[in-house]
């Protein structure tokens, strides 16, 4: 008798946004990690729990508490993983964080700015996996993968606020971005 195994499904999601603004400013803002409030939707209800040093560094463990369905708590955690800022020679900077434990069976969030013209050029690369098996993967098309675009979105449009950016760019597939692992 052979085993049944459903192929693990690693989803990506990929943005790519111009901020006109000097890199120095863009990584200033996105290297501290309390900002990322600022650039989540309040339905979200998140909170940082945990104290986070001023700047951000490799090796920093964040605690979150974020309520993405129905106001429902979950607690969310993840690590700076690689991180390449201004004190480490020159751009393109980057850092990536990555689940520890949250609502995410994989998590790995890398964060690009890239000098281009008279601002940075930010790309956001996330890579990750549903719980739940063939639930989790029928839920992705429905629920969560909305959510994680209505998220970008929302951070698109208060980037611009912030910054004054006006092209953003989401890439985007027939196949959700899936790729087959495992």
């Amino acid at each position: 008798m052979s085993d049944f195994v459903l192929p693990a499904m690693l989803y990506r999601l990929k943005r790519s946004q111009f901020i006109p603004a000097p890199i120095e400013e863009v990584w200033h803002f996105f290297s501290r990690p309390e900002n990322l409030k600022t650039i989540t939707p309040p339905y979200m209800g998140f909170d940082i729990l945990s104290e986070v040093p001023p700047v951000m560094e490799a090796g920093v463990i964040i605690e979150y508490i974020v309520r993405p369905i129905l106001g429902i708590p979950l607690r969310w955690v993840t690590e700076i993983t690689h991180l390449h800022g201004p004190q480490h020679g020159a751009p393109p900077y980057f850092f990536v964080d990555e689940q520890r434990f949250g609502p995410y069976t994989f998590w790995h969030h890398r964060h690009e700015f890239h000098p281009e013209g008279n601002g940075v050029r930010m790309i956001d690369l996330v890579h990750y996996k549903v719980p739940g098996s063939i639930i989790g993967q029928m839920l992705h098309p429905i629920l969560v993968r909305p959510r994680l675009e209505e998220i970008f979105d929302y951070r698109r449009q208060k980037i611009e606020m912030l910054f004054g950016a006006k092209e953003s760019t989401a890439e985007k597939s027939p196949s959700l971005s899936q790729v087959a692992a495992g």
